[in-house]
């Protein structure tokens, strides 16, 4: 069977890495493509270097985005009119859902964060929607995901692919040239291009300055575009490293003391490690955060002085075996309902399983 795997944004690579393993060892051909944006591409490449590139950098704007995106789909549809795959996965890559729908190859798409306004486009076109058990139905319902078609899955999506990687013991050498720190802070930009936050976040920067301030403190920022490293690096703030490519950020946050995020994605990986995490996303909060604040993995970041005294962390971090043994059960999820998707609709089982929701 051809699968066809679309990448679109950063995580995406790390996500899918070890469903594309899975799916090849059972004998299937997986073709991937891969959108140009932040560090979609770099990461891609490392693990499939002969990804098609389709697609380039997201602007900013709604009606810049419905633009790029509407010639993203055109090209896509080409693409897979050329190389006729039976399936098309992602996590919620637009481009490709529309795309395949236009195709008629089955889609199934993946969604962590159920306020995001392009819900509405993904849940309604895809075949099937994997989303995780903490998610209330309900609220992605009114996004369009008739519960047939809804299949949860145990745990969050970072707990799938977050143990697949062998920690670099050198990644703090290769970030910076400053000897041993005594903390080490990660912290991940706000994705001020996307259309479900807001367009700045000023407690980020406050929170920079709190832990650049003390004298033995390495913080590695990683940002998403262009213009974050040039705002960041004018801050001029001491101890404060901004990487111009991508990096084993998996090693570095495993390394770290402490995470700072803005984002999503990133913030949960360091919490799912068991990083001491503080998030302070901009935009309405996700269940998945939610279930992590509940479950004391996740602290939310109101004011920048919350942060202070920075101390090192007391317990080590889950081993990769460790996450490995979490993220079984959701790849099983993933691969199993990827390949029913490409059944035929009249010879799938009638009785589901009982991750579907309720009708």
């Amino acid at each position: 069977m051809k699968i066809w795997i679309d990448l679109s944004n950063s995580p995406h690579p790390l996500l899918f890495a070890p469903i594309a393993r899975r799916l090849e060892y059972a004998g299937h051909d997986v073709l991937v493509t891969a959108r140009d944006n932040a560090q979609t591409l770099q990461l891609a490449r490392e693990r499939w270097p002969a990804v098609e590139v389709i697609g380039g950098d997201s602007p900013r704007g709604r009606l810049s985005k419905m633009a790029t995106m509407g010639e993203r789909i055109a090209d896509l549809r080409r693409w897979a009119a050329g190389t006729r795959p039976e399936v098309a996965l992602s996590h919620n890559s637009y481009a490709q859902i529309v795309a395949a729908r236009s195709a008629r190859i089955p889609a199934v798409t993946a969604m962590d964060f159920e306020h995001q306004p392009a819900n509405h486009l993904a849940f309604r076109l895809a075949r099937t929607i994997l989303v995780p058990e903490m998610i209330e139905v309900d609220a992605i319902r009114a996004k369009g995901a008739k519960p047939g078609k809804v299949v949860c899955y145990p745990g969050l999506k970072e707990e799938l692919y977050i143990g697949d990687f062998e920690p670099d013991r050198e990644i703090l050498t290769k970030v910076s040239a400053t000897p041993r720190p005594r903390v080490v802070v990660v912290a991940r930009t706000p994705p001020t291009r996307a259309l479900y936050h807001a367009s700045s976040n000023p407690l980020f920067e406050a929170a920079l300055r709190t832990v650049c301030d003390p004298e033995g403190v390495l913080c590695v920022v990683l940002t998403r575009h262009a213009e974050q490293i040039a705002a960041i690096e004018g801050l001029g703030l001491p101890g404060c490293v901004v990487p111009r490519a991508a990096i084993d950020s998996r090693s570095l946050v495993y390394a770290s003391d402490l995470m700072i995020g803005a984002g999503g994605t990133m913030t949960r990986e360091a919490a799912v490690m068991g990083i001491p995490t503080w998030t302070l996303f901009a935009g309405k909060p996700p269940s998945v955060d939610a279930w992590l604040e509940r479950h004391g993995k996740l602290s939310r970041l109101t004011a920048a002085g919350q942060l202070a005294p920075l101390t090192p962390r007391r317990r080590r971090p889950l081993t990769p075996e460790e996450l490995r043994e979490r993220g079984r059960a959701i790849e099983d999820v993933f691969v199993r309902e990827t390949l029913a998707a490409a059944e035929p609709r009249s010879s799938r089982r009638l009785v589901v399983s009982h991750t579907r929701a309720a009708a």
